[in-house]
């Protein structure tokens, strides 16, 4: 190499990847995205949004499997992040912003899950999940049709 530095890769002896530069410190869904990105460079990608579905029920099946099974939290945690992993691949392939759409879902549940409380204080509903579940319902109802 006659003096030059070379690259990080090279002086540490690794072969470079699509992956080098991808920001460790940014949010697990953008950076999700941007490794999926990156991989699809080299054409490691599903053909359309469609695609990723299959993959989405497979991962799904396999949370189920390991709840059936002995379940340490470190499967189910390994588990879950493949699911979050492909639900940010779904998210790229069809141009949504994985950390918006989560915040706007979570400030959904937010103002959904408040009325709820408001409603269940007012007609003395406690702890009986079947009569919350029959709230939620009338609560998404109301909002579907306003």
């Amino acid at each position: 190499m006659g003096g030059a530095k070379g690259s990080r890769t090279q002086r540490h002896g690794q072969s470079e990847s699509v992956l080098d530069g991808v920001a460790l410190a940014l949010p697990a869904l953008m950076r999700a995205g941007k490794i999926s990105r990156r991989a699809a460079r080299i054409g490691f990608d599903w053909p359309d949004a469609r695609s990723v579905l299959p993959k989405i029920a497979e991962e799904i099946s396999e949370v189920e499997a390991e709840l059936d099974g002995s379940a340490s939290s470190a499967a189910l945690e390994e588990e879950v992040g493949d699911l979050l992993f492909v639900a940010a691949n779904l998210a790229r392939k069809l141009d949504v912003e994985p950390e918006t759409a989560l915040r706007r879902a979570t400030a959904k549940f937010e103002r959904r899950f408040r009325a709820l409380e408001r409603l269940a204080k007012q007609q003395g509903i406690g702890h009986d999940l079947e009569a919350l579940e029959a709230l939620w319902r009338q609560i998404k109802a109301a909002e579907n049709r306003g």
